[in-house]
């Protein structure tokens, strides 16, 4: 097979895209002669020598062998039946979980020594035992966003692997120009056949499979325009299967958020429930009662750290690999609109003698289809926004409730201590108060004793020898 390859590539070592083995770029790549005998296309020139490269250039030491046989090429257009088609942008989900089920158990793995134990203070926690705290304070909440993280982090390392394949297929040179300048009735067979010639492993790819399908029907009705159209229906086809494989991703990114607030609030109703003001004369009771609901609040709101943490990494990715594939799409778009379509020729030129005719038709085409991908773009990123800001008004109205019933429980917990406390002081005071009074009339009644005498008179007593006077 044939490959494209850039001049700053020239005398380098590449891998190749169909066999992955490692071939040495020519550093004087063969000189393909313009094809004669066919006119070119009006305002269209072949590229410039050097920009193919093959099985003919000699290389030394490691010369390229063929990717395939002749024989295995259809012989007629009856025996062409296309080739099975795999998803090119959505990856097995069976098999992105196991990735990111392993990976969650992995990393869960690694952080179970670095668990603190709970008599270790806060304040000595090292690095890594600050991190494990954060994941088995709340097992549930944590563990499902770790495992929410790690999936979709998988999904997004399987899509790019599908993405590197599209990439290595926009290497292929599809359309050789020593076979015509020009793709028309009589040659457009050769050229489908010479897509069946490529290598199994890519030849499924985005790009082979639209010109391929755009080659089979300009063979069948020969019409520019309805080529056009079948184009530009395939983009938006590809537009839409790419937007619906972030579905997944996106609830995630959702999700991971919305769990660590619901970790934070589930914190605080146990912190809360964790007061005990029952017997307020001990302080050492309510001091430590006190001290539960402050350490309950912290390990709630770790919850919500570890939430956002983990969706601010995922988001990032995401993005990137959404922006890749759109990128892709683009060069693939760009490819069909600047290369395959003008070197398609339906007969129109030769039978009117100039081709302003069908250029006008060509260019109407593309600005149809250029116009009904904008309107769909917008309309797609009309949705996205109305989903991001509910997602944000969705997640102001959560903090607003988590705020308004944290500041509610704190007034709650602050009115009743200081009830209690009222109480006890009222009470010390009247006992107080009481007592004061028992010893005021204690010391007014030994006052009164000490002011009084006691005369004690002794009595003779009567008997038979007593004397009487």
């Amino acid at each position: 097979m044939q490959l494209k390859a850039e001049p700053e590539m020239f005398g380098k070592v590449v891998r190749c895209p169909g066999c992955n083995t490692k071939i040495p770029v020519p550093e004087n790549p063969v000189e393909l002669p313009a094809p004669t005998g066919l006119p070119l296309p009006s305002g269209f020139t072949p590229p410039p020598a050097g920009d193919v490269w093959g099985s003919d250039a000699e290389v030394p030491d490691q010369p390229m062998q063929p990717a395939f046989t002749p024989s295995s090429a259809p012989d007629s257009t009856s025996s062409r039946g296309g080739w099975a088609e795999k998803d090119p942008t959505n990856p097995n989900s069976l098999l992105s979980f196991g990735i990111g089920f392993v990976l969650f158990v992995a990393w869960v793995g690694l952080l179970f020594p670095f668990n603190p134990k709970p008599s270790v203070p806060v304040a000595e926690y090292t690095g890594m035992q600050f991190v494990a705290s954060l994941f088995y304070k709340h097992m549930l909440v944590s563990f499902t966003n770790t495992l929410f993280f790690t999936w979709a982090m998988s999904i997004l390392y399987l899509k790019f692997r599908k993405l590197r394949h599209q990439k290595e297929a926009l290497m292929l040179d599809v359309l050789p120009w020593e076979m015509g300048s020009e793709i028309n009735a009589d040659n457009v067979g050769s050229f489908i056949d010479q897509l069946y010639r490529l290598p199994v492993r890519l030849r499924d790819s985005m790009m082979v499979n639209r010109i391929r399908k755009a080659l089979e029907l300009f063979e069948v009705k020969q019409n520019v325009g309805d080529v056009t159209n079948m184009l530009s229906s395939q983009s938006d086809i590809d537009s839409m299967r790419i937007g619906g494989s972030y579905t997944l991703l996106k609830a995630f990114l959702w999700a991971i958020p919305i769990l660590g607030f619901i970790g934070t609030v589930l914190g605080l109703s146990h912190a809360i429930g964790g007061m005990n003001f029952s017997n307020v004369e001990d302080v050492k009771a309510i001091m430590a009662s006190i001290n539960n609901v402050t350490s309950g609040l912290g390990t709630a709101f770790d919850a919500t750290l570890l939430g956002l943490v983990l969706a601010m990494t995922l988001n990032f990715p995401l993005n990137s690999m959404m922006k890749a594939e759109d990128d892709c799409l683009n060069d693939i778009d760009s490819f069909c609109n600047e290369v395959l379509l003008p070197r398609l020729n339906d007969g129109g030129s030769l039978a009117g003698g100039d081709t302003k005719g069908v250029m006008e038709i060509l260019v109407k085409a593309v600005a149809n289809a250029q116009k009904e991908f904008l309107v769909d773009l917008n309309s797609l990123s009309a949705k996205i926004k109305d989903q991001a800001d509910n997602l944000d008004k969705r997640a102001a109205a959560h903090q607003e409730r988590v705020d308004a019933e944290f500041a509610r429980a704190v007034s709650r917990m602050r009115e009743d201590f200081t009830a209690s406390v009222t109480d006890a002081v009222k009470q010390s005071s009247e006992y107080n108060r009481a007592l004061a009074s028992g010893i005021q009339g204690l010391n007014n009644v030994l006052k009164e004793l000490g002011s009084q005498q006691i005369i004690i008179h002794q009595v003779k007593k009567k008997g038979w020898f007593s004397r009487h006077e």
